[in-house]
């Protein structure tokens, strides 16, 4: 078999097989399934497994792109070098990065404010911008101390959020074993509502839920035999997110009406209690801030990575690709995305925010479906994993269609965040051109001076 690449990368090579499925699943997972259910049976009532099925297709569709294109390609910068290599266009791959980046960075410090705000506060009672600074602090000196040490508390912090989730599929057994809960609110739609609009509807939003398995390929030079784990760990992450979803689904209509779901703030904590079972509310305040944390960090990962991987495709200032000698970590682009998410977090209207994410990753999304059929030509020197064609061609048209339910303002928000990616890209060129015209002139002062005088 032949190497992964040619060029060995900078970065070190610590990620195995288990901790690349912990890290996708972690991210995954999230925080957004333990408000979700609430939300969703606005949409479907007590259907909430089907929307849930029907996004785990959507991404799994998606996914398969990224599965051909990193271990095709295995360098960091993710769906920014995929568009480079399909589009030779030096814009609309920094346009694809950027999108990403500022996907990743708003998310993060959206997350540090969940973090400090009312989950938080059934601990201590603390201002949350100035907490939200001094966690992402935190994520931040852990992103650079080591990838290895990255993952490892990862690792644990997911084990720990999907405790939760198993925590509400086993009360609700127990529940239902005991004659509780009631089983046919299942098929049950709101009055006066098609199903297929229901789901559809419904799916949209627990696309949402799936959304993080993308920030993946931008630490795929730190994972070992890419081409071999990479595949595996993606597909077994989210269909495991994706079963574990839908369980939980079914256990929330089963214990609970719609009605009642809808009313909570925090409807897993409503589903537990409505079993009886005796868990104390604080345990899922702090499971849930674990998840906040787990998200953050994995967020910041990426968003870093793939600063460091766009400086060395010379679409941002090289100073991002300098890495720490011992730790092997792309120190200045942990601390360059760790200030501008920390001064994020002074943002207003975390919903709009977050609405924007999904935008911008729509549009990532859309680029890597249509780079996997346009490099179907290109030949690399190793073996890597192959997607049925339909499966990209499906996958864009599903990104179409999230894409067309999305609010004006969103689009507006997103519209002027793209234009300011223009603008940085715009500015970033005129200095590159103006560093080569001072080397020319330059150069001809130099070779008269090495004359010899006569």
């Amino acid at each position: 078999m032949t190497t992964e690449h040619k060029d060995p990368s900078r970065l070190r090579r610590a990620i195995t097989g288990p901790l690349l499925f912990a890290f996708i699943l972690g991210d995954v997972l999230g925080a957004g399934i333990y408000a979700l259910m609430g939300v969703l049976s606005a949409e479907v009532g007590g259907m909430l497994w089907a929307p849930l099925l029907v996004a785990l297709l959507l991404a799994l569709l998606t996914a398969g792109s990224y599965a051909e294109l990193v271990t095709k390609y295995p360098r960091a910068g993710g769906a920014s070098v995929f568009a480079e290599r399909a589009f030779h266009s030096r814009i609309v791959s920094f346009l694809v990065g950027f999108s990403m980046m500022a996907a990743g960075v708003v998310s993060a410090a959206g997350l540090a404010l969940a973090f400090a705000g009312e989950y938080l506060q059934t601990f201590f009672e603390l201002p949350a911008i100035p907490v939200a600074m001094i966690f992402l602090v935190i994520v931040g000196a852990l992103n650079a101390r080591g990838i290895r040490e990255s993952m490892g508390a990862n690792l644990v912090m997911t084990a720990i959020e999907l405790s939760g989730l198993v925590i509400v599929i086993v009360v609700v057994s127990v529940f239902v074993a005991g004659g509780g809960g009631d089983i046919s609110r299942v098929t049950e739609v709101p009055e006066d509502t098609a199903v297929g609009f229901a789901v559809l509807g419904g799916a949209i939003i627990a696309y949402y839920s799936f959304v993080g398995f993308e920030t993946s390929a931008n630490i795929i030079e730190e994972v070992k035999e890419p081409s071999k784990v990479y595949p595996k760990a993606l597909f077994a992450s989210l269909i495991t997110a994706g079963v574990v979803y839908v369980l939980v689904g079914l256990a929330s209509s089963i214990a609970l009406p719609a009605e009642e779901l809808q009313e909570s703030s925090g409807p897993l904590l409503a589903v537990v209690e409505a079993t009886g079972v005796a868990i104390p509310s604080w345990l899922f305040s702090l499971i849930a801030l674990i998840a906040v944390a787990n998200g953050a960090l994995l967020t910041m990962i990426m968003a870093s990575r793939l600063a460091y991987g766009m400086a060395e495709q010379q679409l941002l200032p090289g100073a991002l690709s300098r890495v720490l000698p011992r730790r092997k970590t792309p120190w200045v682009a942990i601390l360059t995305t760790t200030l501008v998410a920390m001064l994020l977090t002074l943002v207003g209207d975390l919903a709009t925010l977050a609405e924007t994410v999904v935008l911008l990753l729509l549009f990532v999304f859309m680029s890597a479906n249509v780079s996997v059929l346009v490099l179907r030509r290109d030949r690399v020197d190793h073996d890597h994993f192959r997607v049925w064609t339909f499966v990209p061609v499906l996958g864009i048209a599903s990104c179409i269609l999230l894409l067309t339910q999305q609010r004006p303002l969103v689009w507006l928000f997103g519209a002027i965040l793209l234009a300011v990616g223009v603008a940085l890209y715009l500015l970033a060129q005129w200095g590159r051109r103006h560093e080569k015209d001072s080397d020319a002139v330059s150069e001809p002062h130099a070779a008269e001076e090495d004359q010899p005088t006569r």
